[in-house]
């Protein structure tokens, strides 16, 4: 890909950050919505929640690319919290893409975060993208998360949805708690194990945004997940095969209903997610097994 213009919005999160480094790397201009007053010319002023954009600043750009929203796993799903979650993403995604739409040049490519979630509770049934949506919370933020981008999508921008798995890294999300329960000897099965984890090295993860922003013919949602997911179970296994660590604790599921609340049904739930259409684009994952995987995040 020639030397673009990107904007990115989320760019301090764990996916956001390692795209921002991939895409500077490799000399593209990255320019990052923050919530504050810009510090720099690489620097757009935006309030989701407001659903204000510095629209000003977004031209010029290619690729737009939306990985804005508060934390699913870091705090108890409260009412406030889940109104949070919820606002964070889906009047952030409106305010970008009605932004984006009212650009005299609206850029090639409006890349919009999503989340496996969208599937909801799949036991263990394989889905792919072409699976509908499931019941619960997640669900149904997903579907309005998504929703919220159709002024870029009426606007001919072309839009793609990425509906990501469970992200192997240090830095944040899920895996970035278990590293440490783990190398203390600590970690061990959630419930019974027997629930699909989908998950995909932030290598990946990165790669397949790249992939998504570069290929013209791409657009509508792609499961960013690696192309075998397994039990909680094969990975507790994984886990401590890699870090060389015991896994044989276990945490009863009545405890993390108690622990977690509604999140526990998401911890507990199983989804077992292909990247079809990914795939099929001729995308190759650099990790796609989970021992790679795990050591791909140190």
């Amino acid at each position: 890909m020639e030397r673009s213009r990107i904007a990115v919005a989320g760019a301090s999160g764990l996916i956001g950050s390692a795209l921002v480094r991939s895409l500077t790397a490799d000399g593209h201009e990255v320019v990052r919505l923050v919530r504050r007053a810009p510090r720099g010319a690489d620097e757009v002023r935006w309030d989701p929640e407001r659903g204000d954009v510095d629209a000003a600043g977004l031209a010029g750009c290619d690729a737009v690319v939306n990985l804005a929203g508060a934390g699913v796993g870091d705090r108890r799903w409260t009412p406030e919290y889940k109104r949070v979650m919820r606002d964070s993403r889906v009047l952030g995604t409106a305010a970008l893409a009605e932004a984006v739409a009212a650009l005299p040049r609206p850029p090639r490519v409006f890349v919009n975060g999503s989340a496996i979630g969208f599937y909801g509770d799949t036991g263990d049934r394989v889905v792919d993208e072409e699976a509908p949506p499931g019941d619960g919370f997640l669900a149904g933020l997903c579907v309005e998360w998504e929703e919220a981008a159709a002024p870029a999508e009426e606007a001919g921008v072309r839009t793609v949805f990425a509906r990501t798995g469970l992200v192997v890294a240090r830095g944040g999300g899920a895996w970035g708690r278990l590293f440490p329960l783990f190398r203390a000897g600590l970690g061990g099965r959630l419930g019974d194990g027997r629930q699909y984890w989908s998950y995909i090295a932030l290598h990946d993860e990165v790669a397949a945004l790249r992939h998504l922003i570069d290929h013209d013919g791409l657009f509508g949602p792609f499961n960013l997940t690696a192309p075998q997911p397994l039990t909680n179970a094969e990975i507790t296994a994984a886990m401590g095969r890699v870090l060389h660590r015991p896994a044989v604790c276990a945490v009863p599921a009545p405890v993390l209903r108690a622990a977690l609340g509604e999140m526990a049904g998401d911890v507990l739930g199983s989804q077992r997610v292909v990247p079809r259409r990914l795939l099929e684009s001729g995308f190759r994952f650099a990790f796609p097994g989970i021992d790679e995987a795990i050591r791909a995040a140190g």
